[in-house]
């Protein structure tokens, strides 16, 4: 006789579904710009940063199937907003497509880490290991460092862009979140603060900020 799976909330299946999408749209993303790195290091790194990323979709993948729930399905709802953000933010460049990566990864890290305070131990433990850097911040650095080095004009352009992706990023996370209710309630429980998605959005923002300055686009 089969074990009966226990169902996860209709919040923690959104949460699950928008990171699986996020996985899957990053493989893609990663896949591509590794074939138009200019070195073959650059190749090597970001392919390997895109196996990294389609382990994890698996990984939620199967957490989801052990539960009850479909990973297509758990994903269907946020293809729009993230496809719409994938579009609206096509790079031009090596150096566009490194900053995107960078800007895109730690934000999702940081919203998904402030959720996971209030997920049981088995799903925050997934979600996290997920969010793992996969070595692609320290590359971005590198490279972008070196190319402000090289061409002190780069820093104010991949400032500029650095700030569109933000919020572009932003608009569709707001428009995601006002589409799932399951979602909001996750927000609004793991917040301290009244104003709860507003004071979230604030503190993504923040750390997109520090970041910056890290990567000498602030």
């Amino acid at each position: 006789m089969t074990e009966a799976r226990a169902e996860i909330s209709s919040g923690v299946v959104d949460l699950l579904g928008v990171l699986a999408y996020g996985e899957l749209s990053a493989f893609d993303r990663l896949a591509e710009d590794a074939r138009s790195a200019p070195t073959l290091a650059g190749r090597v790194a970001l392919a390997s940063m895109a196996g990294a990323e389609i382990g994890h979709y698996e990984m939620l993948a199967n957490h989801l199937y052990a539960h009850g729930a479909s990973v297509e399905e758990a994903m269907q709802p946020f293809r729009k907003h993230v496809d719409a953000f994938q579009e609206s933010t096509a790079p031009r460049t090596w150096l566009e497509s490194l900053v995107k990566a960078y800007v895109v990864d730690n934000l999702a890290a940081d919203l998904y880490r402030e959720l996971s305070t209030v997920l049981d131990d088995e799903v925050r433990r997934i979600v996290l290991t997920v969010l793992d850097d996969t070595g692609h911040s320290a590359f971005a650095e590198r490279e972008v460092a070196a190319a402000i080095e090289a061409d002190s004009t780069q820093r104010d352009r991949l400032s500029l862009w650095s700030r569109r992706l933000l919020g572009e990023a932003l608009t569709q996370a707001q428009y995601i979140v006002a589409e799932r209710d399951g979602l909001a309630e996750l927000i609004v429980a793991g917040s301290v603060d009244l104003s709860g998605i507003a004071a979230l959005f604030r503190k993504l923002q923040q750390g997109h900020a520090k970041r910056m300055q890290v990567l000498g686009l602030g």
